[in-house]
C-alpha cells in the first residue's frame, strides 16, 4: 500500500488522521515538524505527503519547496480556515489539494485517494505514456523509442511535465521544481529551455508542425499527449 508522509504538530488531530489512514489500508509515517518531516523524507519511500501549513519550525509551504527538490511529490496541505493567502501560495506551488481546518477525515482519506489514483506521478524505474518512456532511476528519457540527448535542465523540465500530463504548470512552478538551487535564474530562463526541448522532439518525431509542449498565454506550460493518442 503506499505510503502517506504526514507532519502535523497537533497531536490529536494527528492521531485522528493516523487511525483513518490506517483503517484505509494505508501505511503513515507522523512527523510533528518539518525537521523530522526531512529526516523521514528519503527517495521513494512515501507516495504522497499531508503537510500542515502552520508548522512550529518550518512553514507547510517551505517544507514542500525542500520535499520537491528531487522529486515531485504529490502534497494535500492542511490549512486553517480563513487562510486565504496559504491557498494562493500552495497553488502555485502546485498543490494537488487543500483540506480545511476541522475537517472530517473521512473526506481527507477520500481525497488522498483521489490524487493517489490520478496517476499523474509515477514513482516506479519506468513509466510511460503518449510516446515517451522516462526511466526515473536512470534519469533517461525516450521519445516514440529515441533516446533524447538532454541537458540537466531540459530533462528536468520534461520530467516535471511528465509528472502531471495536460496540467498547466506555471513558470514560478517549473522554476521552484528545476531550477530550485540555481538562484540566477529568472523566469526568461523556462522559455529558453523550452524552445530548445521543443527542438529536440520534434527532431525526435520528425514532425516540425507539432508541439508536445503547449504554451498556455499568462498562465505556462503543459504537455499534450492527445497526438500519440490519435
Amino acid at each position: 500500500m503506499p505510503r502517506i508522509l504526514l507532519v502535523e504538530d497537533e497531536t490529536d488531530i494527528a492521531e485522528t488522521v493516523r487511525y483513518a489512514l490506517e483503517a484505509a489500508g494505508f501505511d503513515v509515517d507522523h512527523a510533528p515538524t518539518a525537521g523530522h518531516a526531512e529526516a523521514m523524507a528519503m527517495p521513494g519511500r512515501h507516495q504522497l505527503a499531508i503537510l500542515d501549513i502552520g508548522l512550529p519550525d518550518m512553514s507547510g509551504l517551505d517544507l514542500c519547496r525542500r520535499l520537491r527538490r528531487h522529486r515531485d511529490l504529490p502534497v494535500i496541505f492542511l490549512t486553517a480556515q480563513n487562510a486565504e493567502i496559504d491557498r494562493i501560495l500552495g497553488l502555485e506551488l502546485g498543490a494537488d489539494d487543500y483540506v480545511t481546518k476541522p475537517f472530517s477525515p473521512r473526506e481527507l482519506v477520500a481525497r488522498v485517494r483521489v490524487v493517489l489514483r490520478r496517476g499523474l506521478r509515477q514513482d516506479g524505474p519506468a513509466a510511460s505514456a503518449g510516446g515517451f518512456e522516462h526511466d526515473l532511476e536512470g534519469r533517461r528519457i525516450r521519445y516514440r523509442g529515441q533516446l533524447l540527448d538532454l541537458t540537466r535542465y531540459e530533462y528536468g523540465l520534461l520530467a516535471a511535465l511528465l509528472q502531471r500530463p495536460g496540467a498547466v504548470l506555471s513558470r514560478a512552478q517549473l522554476m521552484d521544481r528545476v531550477w530550485g538551487d540555481a538562484l540566477e535564474s529568472g523566469d526568461r530562463t523556462v522559455d529558453t529551455h523550452v524552445k530548445t526541448l521543443r527542438a529536440k522532439l520534434r527532431e525526435a518525431c520528425d514532425e516540425g508542425d507539432f508541439d508536445a509542449i503547449r504554451t498556455h498565454r499568462g498562465l505556462g506550460y503543459s504537455l499534450d499527449l492527445d497526438r500519440d493518442a490519435d
